[in-house]
């Protein structure tokens, strides 16, 4: 019998950010392998774009929770969640490739789910039409409700 690690959530601090970085090229290197690039070039469009997307999460999502996955005290990926009136928005949920599929981001969504129900809010999510992510989602009962440019909106109703 595996022991299931345990799991927790820390805010995001400036030390963070080489971490957070980390991350965020783990989910887009299979991506650029197509282009080509030398490693210099991946790593410094890497860094613009991860630069680009965390201000305008921060600017879009100000009030939401971005917080560091922490298993077994070491961080392992990134979960950031916007706490609506009328929603729970999924910002970002992004694992290291050696923490992906062990149930780590099944773990935090049921838990983020039972806190929609309790709350009688929908959550929602936009995910890339090709992330494998889109099996967790509709495992967890998520629905597509839209598309937003190469991006799925899918929801998940409470109870």
């Amino acid at each position: 019998m595996t022991t299931l690690p345990l799991i927790t959530l820390r805010p995001v601090v400036p030390a963070d950010a080489e971490f957070l970085y980390r991350v965020y090229a783990s989910t887009r290197y299979d991506e650029l392998a197509p282009a080509g690039w030398p490693p210099e070039r991946v790593e410094s469009f890497l860094r613009m774009q991860f630069r680009t997307q965390d201000a305008h999460y921060r600017e879009h999502f100000g009030r939401a929770a971005f917080d560091v996955i922490v298993c077994d005290d070491e961080p392992v990926g990134r979960f950031y969640v916007d706490r609506r009136a009328d929603e729970i928005r999924v910002v970002d949920i992004a694992l290291l490739p050696a923490f992906r599929g062990l149930g780590v981001g099944t773990r935090l969504l049921t838990g983020l789910l039972a806190e929609a129900a309790a709350a009688n809010k929908p959550v929602r999510v936009h995910v890339e039409a090709n992330n494998p992510a889109q099996r967790l989602y509709r495992r967890l009962g998520f629905v597509w409700t839209g598309t937003t440019g190469v991006y799925d909106l899918l929801e998940r109703l409470p109870g």
